[in-house]
């Protein structure tokens, strides 16, 4: 871990000047050509450490939940974009990290603590990769787990429109309107014996399930109309 965390401390200036130049363009350019609107920004802590937990339907989620906040955050991508050298320097810049698709990774697990417990607020899709369609899918237990490990809340956001703005295999990004929604941020679980942290954590996953549905389902009317 003092290994993972001094590679992290060692992001410089430019990198930080990199992330805001580049969510700036990337931002406008959602606002402008997908009439992007966010609401709720009021649930994005100013300062603090929290875990954003976005729905995932599309590779613009990731430069469209960049606009939810000025605050830098921290995220995870599939390792086969770090693959180009150019475009994996510029996100290394950005604050992402690459991490190996199908398998459970427990450095990448590490990263996002040790991130986490350095300050910075974190990205991670709690459905994994980018799925199809109006339904939220099981999600996984990485971002419970890094939640009860740091106390960071999970802050849950529906993205709507995105899928048909760019669905997978596209390679043009259609004119579709977006419509972002941020949510209340989801208390940390807790518990003082293991069982109760993984009945918490466990439950905890339900009701960010439930809450990401909900709220998706709101994003993809606003989105629609």
């Amino acid at each position: 871990m003092t290994k993972i965390r001094t590679e992290m401390a060692g992001r410089s200036f430019g990198d930080k000047v990199v992330y805001h130049t580049v969510r700036g363009i990337v931002t406008a350019f959602c606002v402008v050509w997908c009439r992007m609107r966010v609401d709720g920004k009021q649930h994005i802590p100013k300062d603090g450490i929290f875990i954003l937990a976005p729905t995932h339907r599309s590779i613009l989620d990731t430069p469209i939940t960049s606009g939810v906040t000025r605050r830098r955050m921290r995220f995870m991508g599939a390792d086969k974009w770090w693959k180009n050298k150019v475009l994996g320097s510029i996100l290394t810049a950005c604050g992402g990290f690459p991490v190996t698709r199908g398998t459970a990774d427990r450095e990448a697990l590490k990263r996002c603590i040790a991130v986490l417990e350095d300050g910075e607020p974190l990205v991670l899709f709690p459905e994994g990769e980018r799925k199809s369609g109006p339904t939220v899918q099981p999600l996984f237990d990485g971002a419970t787990y890094i939640a009860s490990k740091t106390g960071a809340p999970i802050i849950p956001v529906a993205i709507g429109g995105s899928e048909r703005a760019m669905p997978k295999g596209a390679k043009f990004i259609y004119p579709r309107k977006v419509r972002v929604i941020v949510g209340a941020p989801i208390p940390a679980p807790t518990g003082e014996t293991m069982k109760e942290q993984r009945e918490a954590a466990r439950v905890t996953t339900q009701v960010l399930h439930a809450r990401l549905q909900e709220m998706l389902d709101e994003a993809e009317r606003r989105a629609s109309r």
